[in-house]
């Protein structure tokens, strides 16, 4: 756990309530609906849209504006490195970084099984508080709906996101061309082996943190400085890099040329992908990201990632190529060449 996120804990007491669990009376729109809003999400998530309580929120914007939703089911609800709340803010500011868009404000809505400890939910509300802190984000509206026990697990999140987008960007899949640099921004399949050692009951000399983390201010720095030389961002979630590379030769027409001895994987991951029988390519990430570039800034773009905290393990890990189009090819260690096919079916369910 990181100190600022300790002192978010310790700054965030769990006010005294009536209940112990979540009860589908907390559901209902009336009084226990109304506590737990008003000790639990309005005062931990104050601010002057939030605060207004109304069933929408009224939001200025100016120029082009990026709009995405997603929603969050992960099991366990709690892993290491993190829980569902941020993960939830942290993938949503993801997608909008992706986009080329600053991020200013997200919904949040909450399906909670009845059961649920309020010490969990509390625990998670720090938690989303934490992340839109540090990702300078805003919730402005919301919604809790609670179903019976057996019905749900825990608890789903959905979230929406709206940033506007960065005047030098200029993400398009039709701006990829032959020559441009694939970059990745650090380690691969942290998060989905963190997410499986807990499930599988796997131990390591180090426990395996989950990557979850905001990569929006990272993005921002670098659109300030490379601007329309970015032509693609991409975050690998579920599918992996396999999956976003496939998808990347499949829509540009073109082929992707990838090398496994520059695909930066920590070494107690990569054990764990070998106990697991999993590949790293096709393992859920959450804080990192892929890039296509123009191939004259790819070295700088790099560097540049590497001065960051959150882009330190990066590397130029392939090229887009004319030859094999809409296949990705990667070189091994060793030499030999094969196909990287998209993920089929579901390898790891419930990641994200």
């Amino acid at each position: 756990m990181t100190d600022e996120k300790l002192k978010m804990q310790l700054s965030c007491p769990m006010p005294k309530l009536d209940f112990d669990i979540i009860t589908l009376g907390h559901g209902s729109g009336g009084l226990l609906t109304n506590k737990l809003l008003d000790s639990g999400v309005f005062d931990l998530l104050s601010n002057d849209w939030l605060d207004r309580r109304h069933d929408g929120a009224f939001l200025e914007l100016h120029g082009q504006t990026a709009f995405t939703t997603d929603s969050f089911v992960i099991s366990p609800v709690f892993f290491p490195g993190g829980n569902i709340g941020e993960l939830a803010v942290n993938g949503t500011v993801n997608d909008l970084a992706m986009c080329g868009a600053i991020p200013a404000h997200i919904s949040l809505s909450f399906i909670i099984e009845e059961g649920l400890p309020m010490t969990e939910f509390w625990d998670i509300l720090v938690a989303i508080k934490y992340a839109c802190s540090q990702a300078g984000v805003q919730v402005v509206t919301g919604d809790t709906k609670v179903v019976e026990r057996g019905k749900g697990d825990k608890i789903f999140i959905n979230t929406t996101g709206l940033g506007s987008v960065h005047p030098n960007a200029s993400i398009d899949i039709g701006n990829v061309k032959v020559g441009d640099k694939i970059i990745i921004s650090g380690h691969l399949a942290t998060h989905g082996i963190a997410i499986m050692s807990v499930r599988e009951g796997l131990e390591f000399e180090t426990q395996i943190q989950s990557d979850t983390r905001h990569l929006n201010h990272l993005v921002k720095e670098c659109l300030d400085e490379f601007g329309k030389h970015i032509h693609l961002l991409r975050d690998p979630t579920r599918g992996g890099v396999a999956t976003v590379l496939n998808e990347i030769a499949r829509d540009s027409q073109l082929g992707v040329d990838i090398f496994q001895i520059n695909i930066p994987v920590h070494e107690e991951v990569y054990g764990a992908c070998e106990i697991l029988g999993l590949d790293p390519l096709y393992v859920a990430n959450e804080g990192i990201f892929l890039s296509v570039v123009d191939a004259s800034i790819a070295d700088d773009f790099v560097k540049k990632l590497q001065q960051h905290e959150f882009g330190q393990g990066a590397a130029i890990i392939g090229e887009v190529v004319k030859e094999h189009p809409r296949q990705v090819v990667l070189t091994s260690n060793i030499g030999g060449k094969r196909v990287v096919n998209m993920l089929v079916g579901e390898q790891l369910p419930r990641i994200c």
